[in-house]
């Protein structure tokens, strides 16, 4: 199904369904497209779903952060929905679902985290090398999957597009060290939100030991695998990730 885009005030998001509220959060090099299939499946399955546009290109250079964005997410739930939602977060995403929780759990009825930033995570690094060599941005972007075939020529255009403007190359690489510095190890044990981990056993980027430790912190979490997937389990293997959701969030909304 193809989900128009909605534009209030300053925010960009896709809408559907009716019931509990989840909000996805995408990653750093991740947008609205990369949960399609998610909304279809809980749209109808009585949730409502709400997939925010991240401003990570939008924010005055000083406040492009990670705790910026979270508060971000937190005006667009009390504005927009109202309500304790579930959060669903991928890479960066995660990472600002648990800032988020953590700030206000008030706001958050359960925490979905996969691939998720917040302890560690290897990176394009500190800049861009060779930002010109679409071949190397191919294959660093096939490297976040296990199939790399899931990486299509329009996922590989959109990256190659954003490292090769000069102000959104910045700003990447300021969210990404804003995600090294904010690391989340000693804050894990004060998240009392259940927390569902659903990880790929082959993720490259944030490696299977980070859902082991972060099952291992969070004191009210449940971890559960997907064999032959990479750092993104919704676009990977989105039928057996929406089950997996599904199945755990029944007796929790």
């Amino acid at each position: 199904m193809i989900f128009s885009t909605k534009k209030e005030k300053k925010y960009t998001f896709v809408e559907a369904g009716e019931g509990h509220p989840l909000v996805l959060l995408h990653g750093l090099m991740g947008g609205l497209s990369n949960f399609d299939k998610m909304v279809d499946f809980f749209s109808d399955r009585g949730f409502k779903v709400y997939v925010p546009q991240l401003p990570i290109y939008d924010l005055p250079v000083l406040n492009t952060n990670l705790t910026t964005i979270a508060k971000y997410i937190a005006k667009f739930i009390e504005t927009h929905i109202d309500a304790p939602v579930t959060i669903v977060g991928n890479s960066m995403g995660g990472h600002i679902g648990l800032i988020l929780t953590l700030a206000r759990p008030d706001l958050i009825k359960n925490l979905v985290l996969t691939g998720s930033s917040g302890l560690y995570e290897r990176t394009f690094g500190d800049s861009f090398p060779r930002k010109n060599d679409r071949s190397y941005i191919r294959k660093k972007t096939e490297e976040v999957f296990y199939d790399p075939a899931i990486a299509t020529e329009d996922l590989v255009d959109e990256v190659f597009s954003v490292v090769n403007d000069r102000m959104k190359g910045i700003k990447t690489v300021m969210l990404a060290r804003s995600a090294i510095k904010h690391n989340m190890l000693h804050d894990l044990p004060k998240i009392l939100t259940p927390t569902c981990l659903i990880w790929g056993k082959q993720d490259n980027v944030t490696p299977p030991e980070v859902a082991e430790d972060m099952h291992k912190f969070i004191p009210n979490s449940d971890l559960f695998w997907i064999d032959k997937c990479g750092h993104a389990a919704m676009m990977e293997k989105p039928d057996e990730f929406n089950e997996i959701l599904y199945s755990w969030l029944k007796d929790k909304v």
